[in-house]
């Protein structure tokens, strides 16, 4: 295989958080030697997540073995994906904002058309759907858990408890029509054809519309990671990558 320089559009930040914390990880276990050196090994997860690169590839540019690039990789998703904020702590901060905006995204995978829990009948394809959190300004605040793609918006957020938790903060929630009976704090748009609202209806959804727009913002920062724009690895694993992604982000723009 030949190999080439290559770059990786991620802030230093994100790389030095990530050495520190692989570095004491290190520590603690009680590691003596190893292949890569801690900044070595956050720049292949870095790669990996970023450029969505396969193992393979980033084996071959590290000179590692195809096995221990995995095991490398996972061991860092996973000390990330433990240091992601919960939704309690998202609600915390959300109740210092005017309000939050709420949408969900679904994650394509690399499934057969048997795998009818994942298929997302809105979407017409397989994938994982996570539920986001963001700021009056779009900033990214939280990112669920990955539920199987034909989960509906609103049973989602149910599921993660994140209409009670809002709900309980006193945190006005703006969402779109997916989550139509979610009661509580959640704002929704009328619901009906667009013909038969009245014109004050259609008013309040059009204003309604642009606020929402922000939270686009915060779902393409997640995806701006290209290893979620097709995973093809487990789905058991997809939670962690994304938790993983969402800490990366927080901590290169604290």
């Amino acid at each position: 295989m030949i190999v080439y320089p290559s770059g990786v559009d991620v802030s230093s930040s994100a790389l030095r958080f990530l050495s520190a914390k692989l570095r004491r990880h290190r520590r603690e276990l009680g590691s003596r030697w190893r292949r890569l050196s801690p900044g070595r090994q956050a720049l292949l997860t870095l790669a990996h997540l970023r450029n969505g690169h396969p193992y393979v590839q980033l084996a071959a540019g590290f000179g590692v073995g195809t096995t221990t690039a995995y095991r490398y990789v996972a061991e860092a998703v996973d000390l990330l994906a433990a240091l992601a904020p919960t939704i309690e702590e998202a609600a915390r901060r959300a109740s210092t904002k005017a309000f939050v905006l709420l949408d969900g995204t679904l994650l394509p995978i690399d499934r057969i058309a048997a795998d009818r829990p994942f298929y997302s009948g809105k979407h017409k394809k397989h994938g994982m759907n996570a539920q986001i959190l963001a700021d009056p300004s779009g900033r990214l605040l939280w990112a669920s858990p990955a539920l199987p793609g034909a989960v509906h918006d609103v049973r989602a957020a149910r599921e993660h408890g994140i209409l009670r938790i809002l709900t309980d903060a006193g945190v006005t929630c703006w969402a779109d029509k997916g989550y139509r009976g979610a009661a509580g704090t959640v704002r929704i748009p009328y619901w009906g054809r667009w013909e038969k609202l009245s014109p004050g209806q259609k008013a309040v959804n059009r204003s309604h519309a642009k606020i929402r727009a922000r939270v686009e913002q915060a779902v393409a920062t997640l995806k701006s990671w290209r290893i979620l724009r097709k995973l093809r690895c487990s789905t058991n694993r997809i939670t962690s990558l994304v938790q993983a992604v969402l800490t990366l982000h927080m901590a290169s723009s604290a």
